[in-house]
């Protein structure tokens, strides 16, 4: 019911692919980018504030390792098995990086390394061909589903439900983590649960956006606000903004020049960056 409304919603814009009953493959992707976006929007400030930038990009090397896994097992849906391996991979850089001295730097560069080499080693032992994979690494939205679409509705809702909870707290944690435990905040637990949040919506979205850009998603967005805003407000404003625009304007522009929708997507966003950072300049 909620899908023939938004066919019936789409059928109305004035582009070739919006034709009644038919490019529903379009429409699926256009629906998906609208709800990817706040979510990589939101999540990509705090990524940006935190200095996470090489975090969330790790994390994707986890999720390919986790799909390789799957795949060892015999799971017909190895999705689910990349999800468990990405938990456990962002909550091991979390316990590692509390436990230990070392630069958050060096541990996330020992997990991603360690992760993407285990993943190529498993995928390509017996002499196995890796072009099977191949699909995570570019991604395709629109091979997106209506049952993967329901997926990130859910996704979306429990996102906004934690920016309201924790946000603040986060935000205070992010600022100086030192004063944050003194005054009762458990940094551990909310780094670990945001951790946990970035895990599940790149391995998630990998198939759909490609392993190799999926990052960009995340950071971009928030960097390019980043530039322009004057307060947290703005921050989350304007990035959620760019994220929208960029998604469906590099979605329409990839249907026309047959390009890859999320590396397109990529390059809108980056455009996008390299002109709020003239703006900024010149603010300055």
């Amino acid at each position: 019911m909620a899908m023939e409304l938004w066919y019936n919603l789409v059928d109305l814009l004035p582009f070739e692919w919006a034709v009644p009953g038919k490019m529903l493959f379009m429409k699926n992707a256009l629906l998906a980018v609208l709800l990817l976006a706040p979510i990589f929007g939101m999540l990509g400030t705090m990524i940006v504030n935190r200095q996470m930038a090489f975090f969330s990009d790790a994390l994707g090397h986890g999720a390919f390792t986790g799909i390789v896994i799957g795949g060892l097992a015999g799971f017909l849906q190895p999705l689910w098995s990349a999800i468990a391996f990405s938990i456990v991979f962002s909550v091991g850089i979390s316990v590692v990086h509390h436990k230990t001295r070392m630069s958050s730097d060096t541990i996330i560069g020992v997990f991603s390394s360690s992760a993407v080499a285990a993943g190529i080693f498993l995928a390509t032992a017996g002499g196995k061909s890796f072009a099977r994979l191949n699909s995570y690494l570019v991604g395709s939205i629109l091979s997106i589903t209506p049952s993967e679409i329901a997926v990130i509705a859910i996704i979306l809702v429990v996102v906004l439900l934690y920016w309201l909870l924790f946000f603040n707290r986060l935000l205070f944690a992010s600022i100086n983590q030192v004063l944050a435990r003194s005054r009762g905040v458990p940094t551990f637990w909310l780094e670990t649960l945001f951790s946990v949040a970035i895990a599940v919506l790149v391995t998630v979205s990998m198939s759909w956006i490609g392993l190799l850009v999926i990052n960009s998603f995340l950071v971009l967005p928030a960097a390019a606000a980043r530039n322009v805003a004057r307060n947290q407000r703005q921050y989350h404003m304007i990035a959620v903004s760019i994220s929208l625009i960029s998604g469906v304007s590099g979605l329409i522009v990839s249907y026309y020049t047959e390009t890859a929708s999320g590396a397109t997507i990529v390059l809108i966003t980056a455009a996008t960056f390299l002109a709020t950072l003239f703006m900024r300049r010149r603010r300055a």
